[in-house]
């Protein structure tokens, strides 16, 4: 009997589920908002929905588990979620505890970019490789570091916080809290920033004219579409992010020294624009030439379902004991 796996992405704004087999291939899918101003219990019952309805009428036999790709922080061996800021609400939510009871199957609960790391090595860029570094450059920077094939949590489950590192000492103050974050100087909101603040210092861009003149509707995706077009400006922007992610990356290189970075998130369908800044950044920055020529800086190759081909990697990890010891990091 073919085993199957159900696998979830709770974000902020939409849940994606789906019915996938063991090769990541996706039989069957489905998508919501996440409403979650609602609260919690709404929420739930919107994940739960969403799961019977991927399952159908396929026999529970079947399911070798529910994978969950959560935003953080979160405790993944607990599969309790701590403080989803994206939530309303959600702090010290019991989400395996309470799934489990509700399907009476196993059920795995990891953060989202970490798990993103698990679905390229497993179906995507990252395959067979033992030792790589995934990040993604969305409305904020996050990542997952896969180290000797098992996924680097850390002693409380935090690890991997790749867009929070200091990468400008007295930068832009960032969300969490901190200045100079790499999130806060490259991720998708930095870039748009960064463009109402050199359009108001009067630099003359075709960005002004895509939005109507109309700085607030600035986002990362004006600004690359400005750029594929040639515009100077924004491929200046692009090249920006794409230095400081660079920076961020060596920073890694030297820690972790893998072999393979890759990048995904919608920042990163810029391309070149980016990719070129970025590996520049690298060769100019990194301490020796032998910490970046054998290690490749690709594209994500999964696209919008990396979180739920995570989520079924995690599941699927499971299976074999000796792979599921990353849990006992």
């Amino acid at each position: 009997m073919r085993k199957l796996i159900v696998g979830v992405d709770l974000g902020g704004t939409q849940i994606r589920t789906a019915l996938a087999d063991g090769e990541g291939r996706i039989l069957r899918r489905t998508s919501c908002l996440t409403l979650a101003e609602e609260g919690p219990g709404s929420v739930m019952g919107r994940i739960k929905g969403a799961i019977c309805e991927v399952m159908g009428s396929t026999d529970r036999r079947q399911i070798q588990g529910i994978g969950v790709a959560a935003p953080g922080p979160l405790d993944p061996w607990k599969g309790v979620i701590m403080d989803a800021p994206n939530l309303a609400g959600w702090k010290n939510v019991p989400l395996k505890e309470l799934m489990e009871e509700e399907f009476d199957l196993p059920v795995f609960v990891g953060n989202d970019a970490n798990l993103a790391a698990l679905a390229e090595q497993h179906f995507g860029a990252g395959q067979g490789i033992a030792d790589l570094i995934y990040i993604t450059v969305s409305t904020g920077i996050g990542g997952g570091i896969i180290v000797d094939d098992r996924l680097l949590l850390g002693a409380q489950g935090f690890a991997a916080e790749v867009g929070h590192q200091t990468v400008e000492a007295h930068g832009p103050r960032c969300n969490c809290g901190n200045v100079g974050c790499l999130e806060a100087l490259a991720a998708g909101p930095a870039i748009a920033r960064r463009a109402r603040e050199v359009i108001k210092d009067g630099a003359e861009t075709a960005i002004t004219e895509i939005v109507g003149g109309d700085l607030d509707k600035i986002t990362a995706r004006e600004v690359n579409q400005a750029a594929q077009a040639g515009d100077p400006i924004a491929i200046e922007l692009f090249r920006q992010a794409g230095f400081y992610i660079g920076i961020g990356i060596v920073n890694l290189l030297h820690i972790f020294n893998p072999s393979l970075i890759v990048i995904g998130g919608s920042v990163a369908k810029a391309g070149e624009l980016l990719f070129e800044p970025i590996r520049t950044t690298v060769r100019e920055r990194a301490m020796a030439s032998y910490y970046w020529e054998n290690t490749p800086i690709v594209p994500a190759a999964l696209g919008d379902d990396v979180a739920i081909l995570g989520a079924v990697a995690l599941v699927l990890l499971q299976e074999d004991h000796d792979a599921a010891s990353w849990l006992d990091w």
